[in-house]
């Protein structure tokens, strides 16, 4: 079996001609990711100081990639809206000067329990990103009981029932983010999200995905290479195939019977016709 990491590339590889192909599930850590984080000391910092407006994060790589300058228009539109990166990378300069000026904070990059705190502290994490794959920034956060706005590209729809536990918005579509984030505003609707995202995280944590690996996953890989050495080992081969297998094994049988005037083929043609088809 060939396991690959997002249900998009397992598409790719099917639609390459590659069998048994299945998704090695995403963990996480759900016990290091909990709202048992929420920190109103770090929510201070996060604010710059306003723990009770609506507090928007992100916490990831600052790139390019991840379409982040998107949110300040989404700021423009929501005046009562603040927002926290949690991170580094190769835009940060960048992002400091496109954000100056608007209710932003910038925290650098966390560790350990401050950045569990970081996740469990917010109301709501926003992610722009069109370009994500695998998505454990978004699944983290909902462990973390924070609902997710994000974008329906990737791997990220894969993880977030649209309306249930989080938000789907297309790319770029920056009044698909402003109405999802307004009514994430209203407390208690935030809080339901939050525990529903906080329920369905606990199915990807790392227990659960390694259970699927070892429980179903290996057993099938285990299956499969059984069923394949009915076959020689040369797996499940197509109609052609078969019909050369089979026709490989009769010569092998009358050889062995030393039928009169029968002349086996080269063994090298033979295998050289075999493996081209």
């Amino acid at each position: 079996m060939t396991l690959v990491t997002s249900p998009q590339l397992k598409q790719e590889f099917l639609d390459h001609g590659i069998s048994q192909v299945d998704v090695w599930r995403k963990g996480i850590d759900a016990v290091r990711f909990n709202p048992k984080f929420k920190d109103q000391e770090m929510r201070e910092r996060m604010s710059d100081g306003n723990p009770d407006d609506f507090l928007m994060v992100y916490v990831g790589r600052l790139g390019s990639e991840k379409r982040l300058k998107d949110i300040k228009e989404i700021l423009h539109k929501m005046p009562n809206a603040r927002l926290c990166f949690v991170g580094k990378g190769p835009e940060e300069d960048e992002l400091k000067r496109h954000f100056k000026g608007t209710k932003t904070v910038f925290l650098g990059q966390l560790l350990d329990e401050e950045l569990s705190k970081s996740f469990a502290s917010g109301d709501v994490f926003v992610m722009p990103s069109d370009s994500e794959t695998l998505g454990f920034v978004v699944l983290e956060s909902m462990a973390s009981g924070v609902p997710v706005v994000g974008a329906r590209a990737g791997g990220i729809p894969d993880l977030i029932a649209d309306g249930e536990t989080g938000f789907l918005v297309p790319p770029g579509d920056i009044d698909g983010f402003v109405s999802r984030l307004t009514k994430l505003q209203e407390d208690k609707f935030r809080a339901l999200m939050g525990k529903n995202a906080r329920m369905e995280a606990l199915k990807w944590s790392w227990e659960s995905a390694t259970s699927v690996l070892r429980n179903l996953q290996y057993e099938r890989a285990i299956s499969n290479f059984r069923r394949s050495r009915a076959f020689g080992g040369f797996g499940r081969p197509g109609t052609k195939s078969v019909w050369r297998l089979l026709r490989s094994r009769l010569v092998h049988i009358l050889a062995k019977l030393r039928i009169p005037g029968f002349r086996r083929p080269d063994p090298v043609s033979e295998l050289n016709e075999f493996l081209t088809t």
